[in-house]
């Protein structure tokens, strides 16, 4: 395979496209990063409020639900993947790409219970067969699956911050083994490392900031037999709550098919509800209920004291609620409001007896994003990216596989139907007979 020239010159040309691909990107997630700061505490702020009222998310998400079913119905590519269907390597044509940006930047920075990560690696590989197109690079079946995996490796580690999440994510995705597995993860390494080193090095000279994964948790103290029996028991546990979370994504996937732009608009205006309930309820900000809980896991983990078990319970419930009507109406990633999750019912599950906050939190993190994406390596690779750590590894090795056995033992749910059926329980209408 790498004697044959075209192979090699697919090869250099995968590495030269993670330049702008990631440099894309790095705007991308910028632009995400600048909206949520100034929409959900900048502007509370300028109002002259310590945090957004309850209010806050209703004229955000009905915007948002309003812009993401026109897009979904208006223009090529639907916006994107559904997130309820997890993680898609490729499927995003040239023309697609607008779609995708679009849906993203209104859904994400208003509110979505979403992370960024699909679109990343949907506008990664778009943008690597949009310049294939541009330089003229001639296009097979196999070098154009090659530059999209390319492309969104590329994009994927701009956000990870690590060439190799984004290479093993998107070889667990794609499923490939034997010789087809060198052939599409040489490429992807690549682009996604030189894309790593360019975004790493952009984004220092900018001062920009676009996230951080680091969530900033003490060091991990010895593990023990206590820890290992609660993360078999939690595990489980974790793994069927998600998996409902899912399901219950699925089912609203359904709902929406029906009438796209209404009952996307339904939804989001219920996320708000979720939103405003618990701000109600708990007096805390509404972020930690809405956006994709990056920040609000850092918060989390860097001070869990100033969570009390009944906002621990609060936000449990409404952001889980709030996630499972974002997977199927809007668009965007599962990766971290799962990891979110997963943190959450770790910090709550804490002070049990032999137990402890890193171990808890660090199990519950990998048990949560074994069950949403179906892919434990990856899930252990990006859990321990995200701690920072290596003294927890086995204990999320063992929550990611006891959560991923039981999830794939675990009907799926029900199907994500095409936008073009028509909705469940009604015949269709038989043709007129007048002229």
């Amino acid at each position: 395979m790498l004697r044959r020239p075209e192979y090699r010159k697919t090869l250099v040309f995968c590495g030269l496209i993670g330049i702008p691909v990631s440099l894309i990107a790095f705007w991308f997630l910028v632009a995400i990063h600048e909206l949520q700061e100034l929409i959900w505490t900048d502007w509370p702020r300028d109002l002259g409020r310590r945090q957004a009222p309850w209010w806050w998310g209703f004229p955000l998400l009905l915007v948002a639900g309003v812009a993401v079913g026109l897009v979904v119905t208006r223009l090529p590519g639907r916006g994107g993947h559904i997130p309820a269907g997890g993680l898609h390597p490729g499927g995003i044509t040239r023309n697609a790409l607008p779609g995708v940006v679009l849906a993203a930047l209104f859904g994400l920075p208003l509110g979505a219970v979403l992370g960024p990560e699909a679109p990343l690696i949907a506008l990664g590989g778009g943008l690597a067969l949009l310049l294939a197109g541009l330089v003229r690079v001639p296009l097979t079946e196999a070098s154009t699956a090659l530059l999209g995996a390319a492309g969104s490796a590329a994009a994927i580690s701009a956000l990870f911050g690590n060439p190799l999440v984004g290479a093993v994510l998107l070889m667990e995705v794609a499923g490939v083994g034997g010789p087809r597995l060198f052939a599409v993860i040489l490429p992807a390494l690549l682009s996604s490392g030189v894309g790593a080193v360019v975004f790493t090095g952009f984004g220092r000279w900018t001062g920009l900031e676009t996230g951080s994964l680091r969530i900033g948790l003490p060091e991990a103290p010895r593990l023990d037999a206590g820890d290992v029996l609660w993360v078999l028991l939690m595990a489980p546990a974790i793994a069927l709550f998600i998996h409902c979370v899912f399901a219950g994504g699925r089912l609203t996937a359904g709902f929406v098919a029906s009438r796209t732009v209404r009952n996307t608009t339904l939804c989001a205006l219920g996320t708000a509800g979720c939103i405003a309930l618990y701000t109600v309820a708990t007096g805390r900000s509404p972020s930690e209920v809405a956006l994709s809980g990056e920040a609000t896991l850092g918060r989390l983990a860097s001070d869990p004291h100033a969570w009390p078990v009944g906002a621990l319970i609060a936000v449990l419930v409404f952001k889980s609620l709030a996630y499972t009507l974002c997977l199927g109406s809007l668009r965007g990633g599962p990766v971290f409001p799962t990891l979110f999750l997963g943190g959450a019912v770790g910090a709550l599950l804490a002070p049990l007896p032999g137990f402890g906050l890193v171990p808890a939190m660090a199990a519950g993190m990998a048990a949560s994003a074994a069950a949403a994406l179906r892919l434990p390596v990856s899930s252990v690779v990006l859990v321990v990216l995200v701690l920072g750590n290596v003294e927890t590894v086995p204990v999320v090795v063992l929550a990611a596989v006891v959560s991923f056995v039981l999830t794939e033992l675990l009907p799926q749910g029900p199907p994500i139907p095409a936008f073009s059926e028509p909705p469940a329980g009604r015949a269709p209408r038989r043709a007129s007979s007048r002229p």
